[in-house]
């Protein structure tokens, strides 16, 4: 199995005698883990770098803004697109480049960061004319399963870009091919396609390792648990930011952890058991508190749907504490935060019950699967 990076030498001709930026992050690494930045500068020579969310060598805190600077490594400057005034290229940091690359290992999951950098890649790059070059990736949690809801375009953030489900099956590629053809972005794209998967694959079916592509993913496990547990960004509970198992952890102060798992237990979900859990998280939300409420476990990686889960596991406690709460919008006017990560209001009126979230997003999941199969690389 091999994903684009280490398929570069097959395709001279897409690199070579041009000037070229690069968008990675720590995640952008070859098979043997060697950094797609030492890989391209050595074999075609780099003029800039630019760093997403987390910044290129992963080295920054999720949220945390950041102005431009200097890579100690390679002494090239790195152009943050993830800037406190803006998260887009500008003119002069693309001027003087004939082509940009990406590399960039995303989980799959719509409010993952990564693919708003890449749909604004397309778009900029079009606007001013220089080609955009992907290096492909597998999607690490399969291209087959599809879950969650579709974002309204009303609903339209950092944190849901494009009309996807939550968890969409498609490689990065993949996607930049559908935002560019589905919105006439009419971008000069090239995607260097991975060789030997299978769209049925996670990565824990390849020889491929896990390389966490920020300090909240530290295991696939837990980017399988964020395409559900992340919804708890929204609300007044902790999603275990802080501790050494964020997204696995969801709890508070307020919380019993032994009826809580017990509840979640019953329900049978699929591929999951939950067991109390006391954690007091050294940073985010409830810093330095102790909270109580459940460690989630995924028995079978195969049969367990995070999205369910999380839904599931966010209305049980809706309806059992008084405590629990939404937060409110970050500024008078905006979304709330909850919103932003459904792609819809469907959690602003808190009487929804989970089954009937889950059979209108089965539903548009069902929907959104048929579309993305004329956009598919692979098998």
């Amino acid at each position: 199995m091999k994903n684009g990076i280490d398929c570069i030498e097959q395709y001279p001709e897409v690199f070579r005698g041009k000037r070229l930026g690069l968008v990675t992050s720590v995640s952008g690494v070859n098979k043997k883990l060697v950094s797609t930045v030492d890989i391209m500068h050595e074999s075609y020579g780099l003029s800039a770098l630019f760093g997403p969310e987390h910044g290129v060598r992963g080295a920054m805190d999720a949220g945390a803004l950041v102005d431009s600077y200097t890579d100690e490594e390679t002494g090239l400057i790195v152009h943050s697109l993830y800037r406190k005034d803006s998260k887009r290229f500008l003119p002069e940091m693309l001027e003087g480049l004939d082509a940009i690359v990406y590399d960039i290992q995303d989980v799959g999951v719509r409010y993952y960061t990564y693919i708003s950098t890449l749909l604004y890649a397309l778009w900029d790059c079009a606007e001013y004319d220089k080609e955009l070059i992907v290096l492909d990736r597998i999607n690490p949690l399969g291209g087959t399963i599809v879950e969650g809801g579709m974002l309204d375009m009303q609903y339209t953030s950092f944190v849901g870009c494009h009309p996807l489900t939550v968890r969409y099956g498609l490689t990065c590629g993949e996607f930049a091919k559908m935002a560019n053809e589905m919105l006439h972005i009419n971008c000069r794209l090239r995607v260097i396609p991975v060789q030997g998967w299978k769209r049925s694959d996670m990565l824990c079916d390849t020889d491929m390792l896990w390389m966490m592509p920020s300090l909240g993913i530290p295991r696939l496990e837990t980017a399988l648990l964020y395409a559900g547990t992340c919804l708890f960004e929204g609300t007044n509970m902790s999603e275990g930011r802080g501790t050494s198992c964020p997204f696995e952890l969801i709890g508070a102060p307020w919380i019993h952890a032994a009826e809580l798992s017990a509840e979640m237990n019953r329900k049978g979900l699929p591929g999951v058991l939950f067991t109390p859990a006391y954690f007091t998280p050294t940073s985010s939300k409830h810093k330095d508190t102790p909270c109580q409420g459940v460690h989630l476990h995924i028995s079978d990686r195969k049969a367990f749907l995070p999205v369910r889960t999380g839904v599931t596991l966010l209305c049980a406690v809706r309806d059992a504490y008084p405590q629990f709460a939404f937060l409110p919008p970050v500024r008078e006017g905006a979304r709330p935060f909850i919103s932003l990560l459904a792609g819809s209001g469907i959690f602003e009126d808190g009487a929804k019950s989970a089954e009937s979230i889950m059979q209108l997003w089965d539903k548009q999941a069902a929907e959104f699967a048929a579309v993305k199969k004329q956009y598919h690389m692979y098998d």
